[in-house]
């Protein structure tokens, strides 16, 4: 019994020994408590601020419970006037939502200084949440370089001046930047604001054709009739560049796009379109000179590949701008400025003012 009582002291000191051993042993070989990653695993984004009111998402949690909107805002200074729309177009999205947004803002580090502390003011005004990813533009338009150098000579004001012309084109590879699961998505000017539910826009995509990549509303001005002055001089009776209103196609307006991210990505056909070759064949056919970037890639496909391109009606990007009815197109501006739709976003472009109903 004596060895018998030693052996059982000698595995109970012993069993002590191993169970104070595990219980003090260093955090690195405790089991981790895991947090979940709220950044998406995109390399493109900025690490961002998180807080209990703006947050990030995953990839998959954007792509299957959220409305994923994209905005541009860049070069903004305290007094700027795009500082103040910009909160106009933030404020009027998150007070008529009903759905969830996952907010993605491309902006530079000045800029994105302005936006931060501006976006957290509406989220707490409001009493909603959004969640907010930010892009830097510099690291965009490295990736999208190929596209930029390819459009810039041929729908650009100014080609060469080349981060000004990838903030004109970022849209035509926006597919490349989003996170791999967002599978469709709406980008807006920030010059915009809502006057109903942005859930009612992403029913658009219900009424894409089986090709359609993009979502765009008509341009309201005859801005392409003047460019496209002189193919319509050698095609008498062509509806390009005439108003909607009357039956024509006067462009599209790229202050509201919508895009099929899962088609893009799949579209062997639209890698092809981008390239320079297509791009010159187009513009050479229509003798189309542009300036206003996307705007005019997305006019030129719709006329070359109408397909490829779902009409919005005007309400969801009801222009302001007059700037063409008072040089030299006074006689015609009201046919394109025509909208009977109800207006759902009003868009103040060229520095017009918004309404503010």
């Amino acid at each position: 019994m004596g060895l018998l009582h030693k052996v059982l002291v000698n595995l109970t000191v012993l069993a002590v020994f191993l169970i104070v051993f595990y219980c003090f042993q260093t955090p690195s070989s405790a089991p981790a408590t895991f947090y979940r990653n709220t950044e998406p695993r995109n390399e493109l984004a900025k690490t961002p601020n998180v807080s209990s009111a703006v947050a990030l998402a995953s990839r998959k949690e954007i792509n299957d419970e959220y409305y994923n909107v994209w905005c541009i805002f860049t070069k903004v200074t305290s007094n700027s006037p795009l500082r103040r729309k910009f909160k106009i177009f933030t404020a009027s999205m998150l007070k008529l939502t009903s759905v969830n947004l996952a907010f993605h803002v491309i902006s530079d580090p000045a800029s994105r200084e302005i936006a931060e502390p501006l976006i957290r003011g509406v989220i707490a005004t409001s009493g909603k949440s959004m969640k907010v990813t930010y892009y830097d533009v510099h690291v965009l338009a490295k990736q999208l370089e190929d596209i930029v150098s390819t459009m810039s000579p041929y729908f650009s004001s100014n080609p060469g001046t080349y981060y000004s012309d990838a903030l004109f084109f970022l849209s035509l590879g926006l597919h490349r930047i989003a996170p791999e699961n967002q599978k469709k998505a709406a980008m807006f000017d920030a010059d915009t604001k809502f006057r109903t539910d942005i859930k009612e826009l992403f029913e658009e995509f219900s009424k894409f054709g089986p090709e359609a990549l993009f979502g765009l509303a008509p341009e309201l001005t005859p801005v392409y009739r003047h460019v496209l002055y002189l193919y319509r001089s050698k095609n008498p009776g062509t509806l390009f560049g005439e108003p909607a209103y009357l039956g024509g196609f006067p462009g599209f307006n790229s202050g509201m796009v919508l895009f099929n991210f899962e088609k893009l990505r799949e579209s062997l056909e639209y890698d092809n379109i981008l390239s320079m070759d297509s791009v010159d064949h187009m513009t050479q056919k229509y003798y189309f000179k542009g300036h206003l970037g996307d705007q005019d890639f997305y006019t030129i496909l719709g006329m070359e590949r109408p397909e490829l391109i779902h009409k919005v009606d005007c309400g969801w990007n009801r222009q302001l701008c007059t700037w063409w009815g008072e040089h030299g197109y006074s006689d015609v501006f009201a046919n394109y400025s025509h909208c009977d739709a109800r207006v759902k976003l009003w868009h103040g472009n060229c520095n017009t003012a918004i309404p503010d109903d």
